[in-house]
């Protein structure tokens, strides 16, 4: 699968781009400033770099030049308003960079990563149908964007992974597509794991779903309050991959 680095904040419209295009492509989200992007595209070496504009403005335009001069022939899609672009129409000149204006629709951002790398999106499509089949679908919530892209890391090539920074997007979500598995960070703001896991258990349509909590904090009676609310099971931080996995499983009902 071809790879697609997002770059931008993480709002509800690139949490949402991203759930879209991760059924066809391989998706790594960026949300930091210009000298982390021009990082993670070294170690990603993604196809196509997506650009949220909506509040870049208020890190920097660095990225724009490293872009430019490091990465000529990686295709740059850029996302946001005209007046967003507007002090950016340099950059366009070359065919290296095109614009998307919002608002718009998640199947016309997939439409523009298949013209600029030059795929039939029937063909897409139909791969992403094998490909997604049988996975099943665990759904990452936590607060720290960092977090978020460490553990879809360690679990893409087995799940199908969806992404969300806050319990209340977490719902949001679920409303979309019913995970098989949670992984619920248990500190978070305003929402915090407990309170999530209540709205869960408290909708009889979703109520079912293994809950596992995600803690950075390791007391005894951190851990107890954690257990008291009987989730499917409980990690402390930072997350391997071999104990996330075996974890999941056993959630499903599948030891290894």
């Amino acid at each position: 699968m071809k790879k697609i680095l997002m770059i931008g904040k993480l709002n509800s419209m690139m949490k949402d781009l991203g759930d879209y295009l991760h059924h066809y492509f391989r998706v790594q989200y960026c949300v930091d400033n210009s000298n982390h992007a021009v990082g993670m595209i070294k170690v990603v070496e993604p196809a196509v770099v997506i650009v949220s504009l909506v509040g870049l403005f208020d890190v920097d335009k660095e990225l724009f030049v490293s872009l430019r001069d490091d990465f000529p022939k990686v295709p740059v899609i850029t996302i946001g308003t005209e007046s967003e672009r507007k002090e950016l129409l340099a950059y366009y000149d070359g065919g290296q960079f095109s614009h998307l204006v919002r608002p718009l629709e998640n199947s016309d951002v997939f439409a523009e990563v298949c013209r600029r790398l030059a795929l039939d999106e029937g063909k897409v499509k139909a791969n992403a149908i094998v490909v997604d089949e049988g996975k099943k679908t665990v759904l990452v919530v936590d607060d720290n964007a960092a977090i978020l892209r460490s553990i879809k890391a360690m679990l893409e090539d087995k799940y199908t992974v969806m992404l969300a920074n806050s319990g209340m997007q977490a719902l949001k979500s679920i409303g979309k597509k019913h995970p098989d598995v949670i992984l619920l960070d248990y500190e978070m703001p305003v929402c915090d794991g407990r309170q999530t896991l209540e709205m869960i258990r408290a909708d009889e349509e979703i109520c079912d779903i293994p809950v596992i909590f995600l803690t950075g904090v390791n007391s005894r009676e951190h851990i107890e309050a954690v257990i008291k609310l009987k989730p499917a099971g409980y990690l402390l931080k930072p997350a391997v991959a071999d104990k996330l996995i075996a974890n999941i499983e056993k959630a499903l009902g599948n030891e290894i």
